[in-house]
C-alpha cells in the first residue's frame, strides 16, 4: 500500500514562517531540567499544587508533578516559573 507522505499543517507552516519553534506557538509546556537541582517550565498555566516535597503546575493539557526534597518555587512569571531543589522525579499526567 502506497502512503502519500504527511503534509505540515496550519499550525506547522506558521511557526516555520514565523521561524518559531510548533510548541512555541501551540501553548505546550516546555520543560528544562538543569542537573537534579532546577527545572525550568515555559507555558504554564498556575500552581495546582505546593509542597517541599511534590509541586503539580498545568501545563494546558498536561499536568506536570515534580516530587523531591526542599523543593522550592524561586522564581514565576505569566508564562514561565522556576523550582530549585532536589529533583527526583516528573511525571506528565
Amino acid at each position: 500500500m502506497d502512503r502519500k507522505p504527511r503534509r505540515p499543517g496550519l499550525l506547522e507552516r506558521t511557526a516555520e514562517a514565523l521561524d518559531l519553534p510548533a510548541d512555541a506557538l501551540a501553548g505546550l509546556p516546555r520543560l528544562e531540567l538543569v542537573g537534579d537541582g532546577e527545572l525550568r517550565m515555559e507555558n504554564h498555566r498556575g500552581i495546582l499544587a505546593y509542597g517541599k516535597e511534590e509541586i503539580h503546575v498545568s501545563g494546558g493539557v498536561f499536568i506536570v508533578k515534580i516530587a523531591g526534597e526542599g523543593l522550592e518555587l524561586r522564581a514565576m512569571t505569566g508564562l514561565e516559573l522556576l523550582i530549585t531543589g532536589k529533583i527526583r522525579q516528573i511525571e506528565l499526567d
